[in-house]
């Protein structure tokens, strides 16, 4: 089960990388699918957003993917989404990391995070023998 899965944050200093996905079977029908990143917003950057976006391999339908960022050293999330699929499985989902008021520049991320997006996917039929 592959997940393609980029962070873009229309500057090329900043980077994703994947680090771990995990998948839980929840019932005989459904599991959750983890996939846990690494992110780093640089000081220097002076774009305004950022984007999650990926796609999800055999998706149980009527599910959103929800996306929470942590910065690195925290247990608790500094930002949660939920966004739908898009009709070819893919999903995407921009975040304000800067505004500018009045010439006032205010960054509101910055540093290193982790970033967790859970996906609720049908459970893999692995172990089922050939017909």
């Amino acid at each position: 089960m592959m997940l393609s899965l980029s962070v873009l944050m229309f500057d090329v200093s900043a980077f994703a990388e994947s680090t771990q996905t995990t998948v839980t079977r929840l019932d005989d029908e459904i599991s959750l699918e983890k996939t846990i990143l690494s992110m780093n917003i640089p000081e220097t950057n002076t774009l305004p957003w950022g984007t999650i976006k990926g796609k999800v391999n055999d998706p149980s339908q009527g599910y959103p993917v929800i996306i929470q960022i942590f910065k690195s050293d925290e247990d608790v999330p500094i930002h949660v989404a939920q966004v739908s699929l898009k009709g070819d499985n893919s999903f995407e989902y921009k975040f304000r990391l800067l505004s500018i008021d009045e010439g006032n520049i205010t960054h509101f991320f910055e540093g290193d995070y982790n970033v967790k997006i859970f996906k609720v996917i049908n459970t893999p039929r692995d172990d089922l023998e050939s017909v």
